[in-house]
């Protein structure tokens, strides 16, 4: 005991301390637990046993946090037999006032996906499942335990963690490695001033509701019920779109509904969803129809929660030093695509790794700052998703294209590469970084030509189902995660799938500055010689014409302004719906 510790503190050693026992710190010990079963680890959390429908955000799941739960944490059987299979991510896009969900242009699975099942997931009974699971495996999860400090001490040496015990005692935990999965509590990076602040200023409510809201209840229309050939809508993570904001709606197993907000804080100023009563009323007059279900089901409304500016980012998750952060306790980018389960997984892959190979004596002086660079890259390619786009979700057309595009990179680099376990072994693959590189590239001049083809689109479309198998490409993105390939196809296929972004980008482009060209209007015209002139745009576009359009469905403009697709007709198109005229 050294003169800083207290003569009447307990004292517990560990090689690992996690610092909060929601879904990153459990899920993160459970990794650790199966890569190394004899390492000692405790988890700290400050809440006792989570309610079902407890109040947390990442309910809904996708590919690559579906693949971490099912195939590296090997918790199928709890998620099949006690959680939801969700149905994909849905979308609705405006249309005239949006009190007809029938008319609106609609975009999602119209039959189960071709490749492995994605969750929705009650939190507080994933939470304590995870934590009945650790401790039954002999791992030590401390609820009702608060943390009062943290002590980092020198490389080599036991960091101390010292806790509240639920009576009252004071209680230390020494630790090789301290990870702190405190969510927003962010007890490290506060502590060591890793605050790092984006660009992306967006505000989020949310409720939950004791009652199973059926979107499916919303229309009566026949045809609109059998466009779905092969599950149920009200599985979806049920997105419903206007100008800078979207309104989630996500099923739990405790046959429950969590119903959010985000928006745009420049558009939709935060005091109109900050209380319960102001939430209503702006869904009264944004998505009348979610807010005449919810006004039903109201004397069921279990809580509320608000989070202003919710996006930020962070100097440093990893560290030579013994300590990592995990979850929102580093970083948080945005809820659009169900990304935080993601990088969960992303993170916790890479500090068990990273925690793994210093307990079995290693030198991991550059690997910790390799593994953060991987983060970093991964992470930060992502933002620019988000960040200035939220406008564009006014648009059925230019957020159709954008949900496509940004759903087939995600198939065909992040996924691709988590699904073969290639994040932790970057450090080895230096062309694989090169390609990840080569990712941004392609992406980020897409990104701004998407917002600037917003700015110029008609707005008004309607009616039309446009799901994500309509397109060749993505069945082959969508598919191939899970191929199954050696290191050196793996090679090759990211970089055949990186040249088909580039080609569909570039086909994309090209479609869109020739129906600008042929409208009557200047601005729509003016934009396309404003395009001509950006050469990362003109480079997507010169490899699109060295290859030649494929017998892929992607989007071209047919002589009556509609869109079409791959020699497929649309009459209500497929990027995307009939303008209104």
């Amino acid at each position: 005991m050294n003169e800083q510790e207290s003569s009447n503190e307990a004292i517990s050693e560990f090689d690992v301390a996690i610092m909060g026992g929601g879904a990153a710190g459990l899920t993160l010990a459970m990794q650790l637990h199966k890569s190394r079963p004899n390492t000692s680890i405790v988890v700290v959390e400050k809440s006792t046993r989570a309610p079902e429908a407890a109040h947390k955000v990442g309910e809904s799941t996708v590919d690559i946090a579906a693949h971490y739960m099912r195939d590296v944490l090997e918790i199928e059987p709890h998620i099949n037999d006690r959680q939801l299979d969700k149905f994909g991510l849905r979308f609705f896009f405006t249309q005239a006032d949006n009190s007809d969900i029938a008319r609106r242009v609609e975009l999602g699975h119209a039959h189960r996906p071709h490749l492995g099942a994605t969750y929705q997931l009650d939190r507080g009974r994933f939470e304590n499942y995870l934590s009945d699971e650790l401790v039954g495996r002999g791992v030590d999860v401390l609820s009702g335990h608060k943390i009062n400090e943290v002590d980092l001490a020198p490389t080599g040496q036991r960091h101390l963690v010292r806790v509240t015990t639920p009576d009252g005692h004071n209680r230390g935990i020494r630790a090789k490695w301290v990870v702190d999965a405190s969510g927003r509590s962010s007890i490290l990076k506060r502590k060591l001033g890793l605050s790092k602040p984006n660009g992306h200023n967006v505000n989020s409510a949310w409720f939950r509701i004791d009652y199973p809201i059926d979107i499916d209840e919303w229309s009566a229309t026949g045809s609109w019920h059998e466009r779905i050939t092969d599950g149920h809508r009200r599985l979806s993570t049920n997105h419903l779109m206007g100008e800078g904001y979207w309104v989630w709606l996500i099923p739990l197993a405790s046959n429950s509904i969590s119903v959010g907000i985000v928006a745009d804080a420049s558009l939709h100023p935060f005091e109109k969803i900050s209380r319960f009563e102001k939430a209503m009323s702006w869904l009264r007059e944004h998505e009348p129809q979610c807010a005449e279900a919810v006004e039903t089901h109201r004397d069921k409304l279990l809580d509320f929660k608000v989070i202003r500016n919710y996006s930020y980012g962070c100097e440093q998750v990893y560290s030579e030093q013994g300590w990592c952060l995990t979850g929102e306790a580093g970083i948080f980018l945005d809820p659009l695509y169900s990304p935080g389960f993601d990088v969960i997984a992303l993170s916790n892959g890479l500090i068990t790794d990273l925690v793994s190979q210093a307990l079995d004596g290693e030198d991991i002086s550059e690997l910790a700052a390799i593994h953060n660079s991987v983060f970093f890259l991964v992470t930060d390619g992502w933002l620019p998703i988000y960040e200035g786009q939220y406008p564009i979700m006014g648009n059925a057309r230019v957020m159709s294209a954008k949900v496509m595009w940004d759903t087939g990179v995600y198939w065909a680099v992040p996924a691709l590469l988590f699904y073969h376990d290639q994040f932790r072994k970057l450090v080895d693959r230096p062309k694989l970084v090169a390609q990840l590189a080569r990712m941004s590239a392609i992406t980020l001049p897409v990104q701004r030509f998407l917002r600037q083809w917003y700015d110029v689109e008609p707005k008004a479309h309607a009616d039309g189902l446009v799901t994500y198998y309509d397109f060749d490409f993505m069945t082959r993105f969508h598919e191939g995660m899970d191929a199954n390939l050696s290191d050196a196809d793996l090679d090759n296929q990211l970089a055949a799938n990186l040249d088909e972004l580039e080609r569909i980008a570039g086909e994309l482009v090209s479609a869109v500055i020739a129906e600008c060209d042929a409208a009557t209007d200047d601005a729509r015209s003016g934009q396309a010689d404003l395009w001509r002139a950006d050469k990362t745009l003109m480079r997507l576009v010169d490899v699109y014409k060295a290859h030649g359009r494929s017998d892929d469905a992607w989007i071209t403009v047919g002589p009556d302004g509609l869109a079409k697709g791959g020699g497929r007709d649309f009459s209500v198109c497929s990027l995307v719906g009939e303008q209104t005229r």
